[in-house]
């Protein structure tokens, strides 16, 4: 058994999950996924309105072709950035820390299943950018992992495990390649 997972028994989510996260997609595709681009205090209001934790002075950034699979599990801290494109699929909790980046096409992914369970069950393992990480283009992020401060993890690489702060990760799996240099300030 992993450790500091959710297993769902039975129908994987609640009748009143699913139609709220059904509501959710009905909204985003009226009032979120049309919005246009330079809009991102309107979308951060849209998304507290939905449960999100996120300040509207934060300066946080979200695009709107951004998929948020349930945004009642999402925090963005200041400057945050959610980029064109990106997948969060976030059944358990997602928390992008500030100044972390996410760019466009990465995939933030909180749920797997145990294959070794003739049940297949599903899992979810929340996620966590800390201040100043950067997850590249079309990068993949799996369910538990913390980028650590200052951490990057390159174009298109997988991350399945924690990265160390201020270390670039790249490659599939991903794995060290150097150290980055801090930010000064930090």
């Amino acid at each position: 058994m992993l450790e500091g997972r959710t297993r769902f028994n039975g129908p994987t989510f609640t009748l009143v999950n699913r139609l709220r996260r059904a509501a959710w997609q009905l909204f985003s595709l009226l009032f979120f996924r049309f919005s246009p681009v330079p809009c991102h205090r309107y979308r951060l209001l849209l998304l507290i309105l939905w449960g999100a934790k996120v300040s509207l002075r934060s300066g946080a950034h979200v695009y709107p072709d951004a998929r948020i699979w349930a945004p009642w599990n999402l925090a963005l801290e200041e400057y945050a950035s959610i980029g064109p494109r990106v997948n969060c699929y976030n059944i358990a909790k997602i928390t992008v820390g500030p100044r972390a980046i996410v760019s466009q096409g990465a995939y933030l992914c909180t749920g797997t299943h145990d294959y070794d369970d003739p049940d297949f069950p599903l899992y979810a393992r929340p996620i966590a950018l800390q201040a100043r990480s950067w997850v590249c283009t079309e990068a993949f992020v799996g369910p538990g992992v913390t980028v650590h401060e200052g951490a990057v993890l390159g174009a298109r690489a997988v991350a399945t495990k924690d990265i160390d702060a201020w270390q670039v990760h790249a490659g599939n799996p991903a794995s060290y390649r150097k150290t980055r240099n801090r930010i000064p300030g930090n």
